[in-house]
C-alpha cells in the first residue's frame, strides 16, 4: 500500500475521531467526574428571586446592619436595636463552599437581640451566611461571607 498525503490525512482524521469519542465516553461514565448544581432546586430558587430582591432591600434600608463576630464559643449574630426579639423569625442558613455535605439550617428563635452559631458546627474556613427572617410580616434578607 502507497502511503501518500491523503491516506495520512484520513489516518490521521480516524486517529482524531477516536480520541474525542474516547474522551467523551470517559467523561460520562467516570463517576469521579460529577457535578452537581450549587443547589438541587436550583430552578425553584430561580422563581423566588425577585421576593429575595425585595428583602434583601429591606435589609439594605434599616438604618443599622446585622453584625457578626467570631468568639470562643462560636459566631455571635447581633441584630440592631429598636427590634423585639419574640417577634423576629426565620432562618439561618450556613453554605460552605467547599463541601456541600457540611451545610446546614438553623432555625431563628430568639430571646434576646444575639444569636450564637456554635463553634461545633463550623469548621475554619469560607462560609457564606444567609439570614432570612420576618419582622412585622415585613421579610428581611442578609448575605455575608466570612472566614471563621
Amino acid at each position: 500500500m502507497k502511503f501518500n498525503w491523503g491516506t495520512g490525512l484520513v489516518v490521521g482524521m480516524i486517529l482524531f475521531i477516536g480520541f474525542i469519542v474516547f474522551l467523551v465516553y470517559r467523561m460520562t461514565t467516570d463517576h469521579n467526574l460529577n457535578h452537581d448544581l450549587v443547589t438541587e432546586g436550583y430552578y425553584q430558587k430561580e422563581m423566588e428571586l425577585q421576593q429575595d430582591i425585595y428583602a434583601q432591600q429591606n435589609s439594605a434600608a434599616m438604618e443599622k446592619q446585622i453584625t457578626g463576630l467570631k468568639n470562643d464559643m462560636g459566631y455571635l449574630l447581633q441584630f440592631p436595636e429598636g427590634y423585639n426579639p419574640e417577634k423576629i423569625t426565620g432562618r439561618i442558613f450556613m453554605y460552605r463552599p467547599s463541601n456541600k455535605q457540611l451545610d446546614f439550617d438553623l432555625p431563628l428563635n430568639m430571646t434576646d437581640l444575639n444569636f450564637l452559631i456554635p463553634d461545633q458546627r463550623l469548621l475554619e474556613g469560607r462560609w457564606n451566611i444567609t439570614i432570612d427572617w420576618e419582622y412585622d410580616g415585613k421579610s428581611y434578607r442578609f448575605k455575608k461571607q466570612i472566614t471563621y
